[in-house]
């Protein structure tokens, strides 16, 4: 950036009176370079989260069996899309409240700049409304995901669906506020610098409360013993892992929220480092682990592990160094790998074991914070996860008992044998295997 801004130095030197005569017109470089390169930011970092969406379609479709993948699959497109609907309509302008530093206030619908805004009439000081917008909605629809897998094999789609609607336009929004939207948390230096506790925990602690009131699948918990129902397809959750890995750089570099300088591109650059050797430490971690443990590797655990790691350091990805990163991914393997056990022991059936990912090592995540941010404190840490984790939880538990009891939210006992594939939509992800 400083040679470009060289280059340009060098050649206004050189120019006719009348360039210079426009530079002083509108606003210079150091305003518009910033702006640009900033909105160039969100819009690269967005569209990397959002193949994240496509990420979470592949693991779940992949961690259930093959009669419930369609539904799986019509869960995750709607969502997003629902997600994109409200939070144009509400969310955006409730989470980000203006100068409102409270605990709860809904905002109205997001509206774009003008098209082919000038210079002059733009907020040169942060970024392009449309690019914050896309960028921040990709967010809201990662933490609906995380719901979905959880709930996975016995769940009706509309159910589902409404508590999508009520998640993505107001309750994420309004958490969100505490600490984004420059609310109450951020006022008393609550640290999460990309989301382990205000995008992941939130999923964690919505999916919990559902997967409470839902009950587990039918034969999972049997006789004192936990049945294992195998997934369809371990390519394909192998493939939707590698996705979201990969998506992950645009949700921890984006959230440098700035791109305007030499040093937040460094940055942004010392985040995909980081992220990605949490990443790695997590899934070798659970890879050493099931191995110990169970004599043999378990891919599952070692998927879960790798993400368990990125959901570790997303609270705090640009401080520490690669050693640091790499314990904090390490520890987050550690949790999926125990964590997922004690869950059965519970009786809390999560199919694809996205509690332990996005709740447990979310958790951490926002606790490993004070190791290497010095504006974090362990005790306004632990306000701002209890503080998530008691609104999120106890405001889903109401949204589910609610949908349970006015329309029902589990399907039948013959339409989940069969599959909610043919019960709920009439239709197959591999009908030629199901003819035999």
């Amino acid at each position: 950036m400083k040679l470009t801004k060289s280059l340009i130095a060098g050649a206004a030197l050189t120019a006719l009176p009348t360039l210079a005569l426009a530079q002083d017109a509108a606003p210079g470089f150091d305003e518009i370079g910033p702006y640009i390169m900033t909105t160039l930011l969100f819009c690269m970092a967005g569209f990397l989260v959002f193949f994240m969406a496509a990420g979470f379609a592949m693991l779940e479709g992949g961690l259930v069996r093959s009669k419930n993948v369609t539904m799986q699959m019509t869960k995750n497109i709607g969502l997003f899309s629902i997600a994109a609907i409200m939070y144009w309509l509400v969310g955006f302008n409730t989470m980000y409240p203006g100068e409102f530093n409270g605990y709860f206030a809904i905002g109205g619908q997001t509206v774009l700049d003008p098209v082919g805004v000038a210079a002059a009439d733009a907020a040169l000081d942060y970024a392009s409304i449309g690019s914050d917008f896309f960028f921040q909605l990709v967010f809201v629809a990662a933490t609906a995901s995380i719901v979905s897998g959880v709930l996975a094999e016995r769940i009706k789609l509309w159910p589902f669906l409404i508590f999508v609607v009520v998640l993505t336009g107001f309750m994420y929004p309004i958490s969100g506020s505490w600490k984004w939207g420059a609310g109450w948390l951020d006022a008393a230096g609550f640290q999460d610098f990309a989301g382990s506790t205000v995008v992941h925990s939130v999923g964690g602690w919505a999916a919990l409360a559902g997967a409470i009131v839902l009950g587990p699948r039918l034969g999972k918990y049997k006789d004192g013993k936990v049945n294992p129902m195998p997934g369809s397809n371990l390519a394909l959750a192998t493939l939707g892992t590698f996705i979201l890995w990969l998506g992950w750089f645009g949700f921890n570099g984006g959230s440098q929220l700035a791109m305007g300088t030499v040093g937040d591109v460094s940055d942004v650059s010392r985040i995909f480092a980081n992220t990605n050797m949490a990443a790695a430490a997590g899934a070798v971690t659970a890879l050493i682990l099931t191995q110990v443990l169970y004599k043999k590797p378990d891919l599952t655990m070692v998927l879960n592990g790798a993400l368990a790691g990125l959901v570790s350091i997303t609270a705090e990805p640009l401080a520490p160094t690669l050693f640091g990163a790499l314990w904090i991914g390490a520890i987050g393997g550690v949790i999926v790998v125990f964590t997922v056990p004690l869950l059965d022991k519970f009786k809390i059936d999560d199919v694809v074991g996205a509690i332990p990912v996005h709740l447990f090592a979310g958790i951490w995540g926002t606790i490993a914070v004070v190791f290497y941010n010095s504006d974090a404190n362990l005790g306004t840490q632990l306000l701002g996860i209890i503080a998530y984790g008691v609104f999120t939880f106890v405001a889903s538990l109401i949204v589910w008992f609610i949908l349970k009891a006015v329309i029902g939210i589990r399907v039948g006992e013959e339409e989940e044998i069969n599959g909610l594939d043919m019960s709920e939509l009439g239709m197959e992800a591999y009908p030629d295997f199901s003819k035999g």
